[in-house]
């Protein structure tokens, strides 16, 4: 991962001049306390009671805002740290803590009739490393711009990629920051927060491609409109309309698409959303775990008999 890129893939977050200075004077974080920038305590998942409560005492805007601010940082000091006290393989680290993994273990603590590849998946989590290597060849490749904010709207108003809850949502399922592998990534390449029933994005157009490239892998219905201007006050973006997108887009090499696709495919794997699937899958061979038309065949039998399906009693029914 290198600097100068960095400072171009997110927005600049307005600090005053002493708290700048501030900062600068200030010695830079070890090993441990980028860690735990990004580790989650045990005390930071609130419940949607707890969220519900947040939002009356603070507005969503406020509780957004505050939010990008904190992503930003955390990711900005991260990419200025040396590379010394740069933690090594940081999301292998974390997969204890992203709700994919989670998801992960319940199906194959689920899975008795070994319908999950699991094989596949456990070697997927285990070199997760990978991540980071494509993250940091993503970061050497992608062009500089200004971020761009985005809405993205996913079937049935459902949270696919489970970035950040902020307020009210319309399926009652809330994630904390970096909770998730996909908030884990997006960071690296903007802010983003999920609210009744879109996402927000606001960094590089490499965050905005990952996340079509996700839904399109697996098949989730999903639409993307320009951030309003007004949408996120206090953070600076650019709200671009679909011709100025396609510049965007137009402007990434083929082998930059190509790493972010390998990404996508990688996370979409992964994600609760295809852990659902594999566990709907368990579902139906639990329903169907007899043959139906031998059973059938045997009802019809007894019936003919006068007998009560699976009586032991021999007297005909009258």
């Amino acid at each position: 991962m290198t600097q100068p890129t960095f400072e171009h893939s997110l927005p600049s977050v307005n600090i005053d001049s002493d708290q700048s200075d501030q900062r600068n004077q200030s010695m830079p974080l070890s090993k441990a306390e980028l860690l735990a920038l990004f580790t989650m305590q045990s005390d930071a998942t609130l419940s949607h009671t707890d969220q519900a409560q947040e939002t009356v005492e603070s507005s969503v805007a406020e509780q957004r805002l505050a939010l990008y601010h904190e992503q930003h940082e955390r990711t900005r000091l991260l990419y200025l740290a040396p590379a010394s006290t740069r933690p090594t393989y940081l999301v292998q680290t974390l997969k204890t803590q992203f709700a994919e993994y989670q998801q992960y273990k319940l199906a194959q603590q689920l899975d008795k009739r070994g319908l999950l590849d699991v094989a596949a998946l456990e070697r997927l989590w285990q070199q997760l490393h990978v991540v980071d290597d494509i993250i940091a060849d993503i970061v050497r490749h992608m062009p500089a711009q200004k971020p761009a904010g985005w809405q993205l709207t996913a079937q049935d108003g459902h949270n696919p990629l489970r970035i950040a809850t902020i307020g009210k949502l319309r399926h009652p399922r809330p994630i904390s920051d970096q909770a998730s592998l996909n908030s884990y990534v997006l960071g690296h390449f903007g802010v983003s927060s999920f609210t009744y029933d879109r996402a927000y994005y606001i960094g590089h157009v490499i965050g905005y491609l990952f996340s079509c490239y996700f839904c399109a892998h697996l098949s989730i219905s999903y639409g993307v409109t320009a951030l309003g201007d007004n949408v996120v006050e206090g953070y600076d973006y650019a709200s671009l309309e679909t011709p100025y997108m396609v510049r965007l887009l137009q402007g990434l090499d083929g082998y930059c698409k190509k790493r972010v696709y390998q990404l996508a495919v990688i996370c979409a794997r992964l994600s609760v959303y295809a852990s659902d699937k594999r566990i709907e899958k368990m579902l139906i061979a639990e329903v169907n775990d007899f043959d139906k038309k031998l059973q059938q065949q045997h009802l019809d039998v007894l019936l003919l008999q006068g007998m009560m399906p699976e009586s032991n009693d021999s007297t005909p029914l009258f």
